[in-house]
């Protein structure tokens, strides 16, 4: 079985933005007991160390385009040309763990269409949350069955008929 690890990141005191800490919470009430469930502000250096620990990652954000209710798709480790400690993507971290760790960790983004992130406040929007509901019945469906790591080339976890339409597609990250 694989080890898996799950990070839902963004802000919860910008809206919609809350949506990455919003989904890791739900997911661990209902993810199986061996995977790893983590909730950040945003991502860090220190997460290549957790990635490479593990099998596969699923990285969880809001998104502020894209497909309804969310976009489900495959990571490639991409070295960032600039570097920050305070903003680091999916690819730049799956890359750091790669090159600086050895890891060989399959890595995944779940981003959820969030719609309000302009103004301060702790409420996800109504839209947003129905979308959340339906991305974390999703994740839960994957991990109890196994269905991860997706096929290369594939968008959607081998097996997997499909959730929401074409809600699993390559678009999606803000």
């Amino acid at each position: 079985m694989s080890k898996v690890l799950v990070i839902g990141y963004g802000n919860p005191g910008r809206q919609d933005d809350g949506l990455g800490p919003a989904a890791a919470e739900a997911v661990e009430r209902l993810a199986p007991p061996d995977v790893t469930v983590e909730a950040r502000f945003q991502l860090g250096v220190e997460d290549a160390a957790a990635i490479a620990a593990h099998d596969v990652v699923v990285f969880i954000d809001a998104a502020v385009e894209g497909p309804e209710p969310f976009a489900f798709h495959p990571v490639t480790p991409k070295t960032a040309l600039d570097f920050s400690s305070h903003l680091l993507e999916p690819p730049a971290l799956m890359a750091l763990a790669r090159d600086t760790l050895g890891a060989q960790t399959q890595g995944y983004v779940l981003a959820i269409r969030g719609y309000r992130f302009d103004e301060f406040g702790d409420r996800i929007s109504t839209r947003a949350r129905m979308n959340l509901a339906m991305a974390v019945l999703f994740v839960k469906s994957v991990l109890g069955k196994g269905l991860l790591p997706v096929s290369k080339g594939d968008a959607t976890p081998a097996g997997h008929a499909g959730c929401a339409g074409a809600a699993l597609s390559r678009g999606g990250r803000r």
